[in-house]
């Protein structure tokens, strides 16, 4: 199991910084787990995934023991083989289709190394400022199907969101047609892997039907050959009671989540789109029709990933500062940049949320992260963002100062010494 594998010493580079040669998955910032060398990739919470194995094979075994096997008796014609069989099969079909639908990529989208280049030119210059300075604005709209669609700038990820992706706060990855995070199968569902959670969720529905109804068969059988009353049969066997009651809690839960995203198909809807835009109220941008959304998830081929898990990069020493606009800046400077920042906008009164990320699945909480040192070096002030030759200006400055403060303390420091001195002399 790999979260971020420690990389491989491969070379030295000029000056004494090493470089690393390592495959993508071992420097991946998202949250992920990644399995057999980045071929696999699980969210954060992957040991939901051993309950959700355990809840789906237990009672499978004990009914193939305690009622499959027993029913090879009842029916004539080799039918209760059949039973048995049918009922492992279609067991290893719906685990089949839970580590497929955990195990892939949902459809994350790249981050990018450094924010686009802004496009709006702000021209009533700052305080103590003698340029105009470039903004990336907060928000860009796009067509969709005819409609306006607004996209959203990822602070994390530093892109702009295509229509239909939102960032998962606990995966920490900007997910293609985001649904929801299930932590059913400790993954998101997305793009790539929707079609195969609505499979196993439908499928999971089926096999507690089909448990459900064959119990039943074994209790009638065993009432009709003894002659006993229902209860009677019941008591008979104890483990058709515990999985008629297990089958039957379960049906309601996946049964319903099938019957719900059922109803999100047909209406080209996401989880996460249905409680939060609420398109019974307005205009769904893409919704096509139901025959056409049926297509859009069954029939159309899934896209390929956009990630390389298991290419081959090469990585400088972290102990190597960063270069920034022809100058270094670290992570003290960074910080410092940050905290000044922060107290600015406290200040000032710009510290507010946008409503829109109060309500995004995690987006609020993503953009608040002031001391990430992604978003350190890009100060936002009203939603928009500074460039990074700003940070550079001041961080040049850093060295400079903490060299005064130090020599003024110093200097105090003498001269109290001096004056201490001379009175205990007298």
């Amino acid at each position: 199991m790999y979260g971020v594998h420690p990389p491989n010493n491969s070379g030295e580079a000029d000056g004494g910084a090493t470089a690393e040669v390592i495959r993508t998955y071992q420097t991946w910032k998202g949250s992920n787990i990644f399995f057999l060398g980045g071929r696999f990739i699980f969210g954060p919470d992957i040991r939901s995934i051993f309950l959700s194995l355990f809840l789906i094979i237990a009672p499978a075994i004990v009914f193939c023991v305690f009622v499959a096997r027993k029913l090879l008796d009842k029916f004539n014609h080799h039918l209760g083989i059949l039973v048995m069989v049918i009922a492992i099969v279609f067991t290893i079909y719906v685990v089949t289709l839970l580590l497929v639908t955990s195990g892939r990529d949902p459809g994350i989208i790249p981050r990018n190394t450094h924010p686009p280049e802004p496009e709006i030119i702000d021209q009533s210059p700052e305080v103590g400022s003698q340029t105009p300075q470039l903004r990336l604005p907060r928000f860009k709209e796009v067509m969709v199907n005819g409609f306006t669609v607004k996209v959203k700038y990822c602070d994390t990820c530093m892109l702009y969101r295509p229509p239909r992706c939102s960032h998962c706060s606990i995966c920490d990855n900007c997910v293609q047609r985001f649904d929801h995070h299930c932590p059913w199968v400790g993954q998101c569902i997305g793009l790539r892997n929707y079609r195969f959670f609505f499979m196993f969720v439908s499928s999971a529905t089926l096999l507690c039907i089909y448990v459900f109804a064959f119990c039943w068969v074994y209790v009638i059988k065993i009432k009709n050959s003894e002659e006993k009353s229902i209860w009677g049969a019941l008591i008979k066997t104890p483990a058709s009671i515990a999985l008629i009651i297990y089958t039957f809690i379960c049906v309601w839960f996946v049964g319903g989540l099938t019957v719900f995203h059922l109803y999100l198909i047909s209406t080209n809807q996401s989880t996460y789109e249905n409680f939060r835009y609420r398109y019974d109220q307005t205009v769904n941008p893409h919704n096509r029709g139901i025959i056409e959304n049926f297509k859009d998830v069954f029939w159309r081929s899934i896209p390929p990933s956009k990630n390389d898990f298991r290419a081959i990069v090469v990585r400088e020493s972290e102990s190597r500062s960063r270069s920034s606009g022809g100058g270094f800046v670290n992570s003290n400077a960074e910080k410092t940049l940050s905290d000044i920042e922060m107290r600015e906008r406290k200040d000032n009164g710009l510290g507010q949320v946008d409503q829109y990320d109060e309500t995004g699945h995690g987006e609020g909480r993503s953009d608040l992260r002031g001391s990430h040192p992604r978003r350190s070096s890009w100060g936002r002030r009203s939603g928009n963002w500074e460039l990074q030759s700003d940070v550079a200006s001041v961080a040049s400055g850093l060295g400079d100062s903490n060299r005064i403060v130090g020599g003024s303390s110093g200097s105090l420091g003498g001269s109290r010494g001096g004056q201490l001195t001379g009175q205990s002399r007298q």
